[in-house]
């Protein structure tokens, strides 16, 4: 019978290559990125074990991804005069740390492979470690990108104990600071989780119409709004009443396009700073740097398909255990939740979503 389950499930991760594959090849324009030699070096992650000082860089390296270049309806562009204020970039920030580094290689590279214009495309890596700068130049040598550094000490007094120790992590709580750490020239970035994969050209999520709204996400009304909060918290009036006047529903903070002009005129680091306090004396929720997100922004949220945010591929917060996708089209495979496609392969106890992202993975050796 397990042999059985395990033949269906790998089945199933067959059909959505068949379903995605129409999206994986739509934008041949843009060249695809192949693997390349070795370059690149980086200590081990947390959950690798080594005893020899030797071992590190012989251990954990990086393809370098091959040229990537505009299609001809892109226009031209210049690296050496395109600065980070040039309006026609594409924004896009992703945080940069040991453990979860091998997710964030993958991200770009994904992104990359399947954009029309990937040369218009303007990274702005988050980072509490200042090593990292050298290893994405290596594995990526044309990428437009800087690298922005923020304190843990900002926000480690006001972080709570969570349901799972990974979300404790300062950096979690750099995306709360974007507006502060980035130029004020960007008017606009989409924020990205590092679990994550993009099989669709990104420009289409850039170009999300906000209207009034300060944030754009895919929302899921249809979840149990009431459970990311304590009984506590609903019951005092003074707390639960921040929703009055509002249809709050969940969204996920992985996936989401930011305003920053707006969220800089209305100041709303110090809003979600605020909850952060409440929360260090009153624990009103038991969740990591989405509760404060929801208290300031849910049901203000301009909605955008759920296609861009096909999330919970890494179980829940304390398995990890296998998903499948959520019907409809897919353009973001987001394996939110403990489990993550690299610890699964690396393993051998992969879930069969797991081979989907495994192409877009340029840690080590050739697949």
């Amino acid at each position: 019978m397990l042999w059985i389950m395990r033949f269906s499930g790998f089945v199933s991760a067959a059909m959505v290559m068949i379903v995605l594959s129409p999206s994986l090849q739509s934008f041949p324009p843009a060249e695809a990125i192949r693997s390349s030699h070795l370059d690149g070096y980086l200590r081990l992650p947390s959950y690798q074990v080594s005893t020899s000082p030797h071992s590190l860089e012989d251990r954990f390296s990086f393809r370098k991804a091959s040229e990537f270049r505009n299609a001809d309806e892109c226009g031209f562009t210049d690296n050496k005069i395109t600065g980070v204020c040039d309006p026609s970039l594409v924004h896009v920030a992703i945080t940069l740390d040991v453990e979860y580094l091998r997710g964030s290689i993958a991200a770009v590279h994904s992104i990359l492979q399947h954009s029309l214009c990937p040369e218009n495309i303007f990274f702005h890596f988050l980072v509490s470690e200042t090593n990292l700068e050298t290893l994405v130049r290596s594995t990526f040598p044309q990428l437009k990108f800087k690298v922005y550094y923020f304190d843990p000490k900002i926000v480690r007094n006001l972080i709570s104990s969570s349901v799972r120790q990974a979300l404790e992590q300062p950096l979690n709580y750099a995306r709360n600071y974007l507006a502060d750490l980035l130029e004020p020239c960007v008017r606009r970035v989409i924020y990205l989780d590092s679990d994550l994969v993009v099989v669709d050209d990104i420009a289409k999520l850039w170009s999300t119409d906000l209207g009034s709204r300060t944030i754009g996400a895919p929302e899921y009304c249809h979840a149990n709004f009431t459970k990311y909060f304590t009984g506590g918290f609903w019951s005092d009036e003074r707390l639960s009443g921040t929703f009055r006047g509002r249809k709050p529903c969940y969204f996920n903070t992985g996936v989401m396009v930011i305003d920053l002009v707006k969220w800089r005129r209305v100041g709303y680091t110090k809003r979600i700073e605020r909850w952060m306090e409440i929360q260090k004396s009153d624990r009103i929720y038991e969740l990591g740097s989405l509760p404060p997100f929801l208290l300031v922004f849910a049901g203000r949220v301009a909605p955008i398909e759920h296609r861009w945010n096909q999330h919970g591929l890494g179980g829940d917060n304390v398995r990890g255990s296998c998903r499948d996708l959520h019907p409809g089209p897919v353009s973001l495979l987001h394996w939110s939740g403990s489990g993550k496609p690299w610890v699964r392969l690396d393993s051998k106890r992969p879930c069969p979503l797991d081979a989907l992202w495994a192409p877009y993975d340029l840690y080590g050796h050739p697949h």
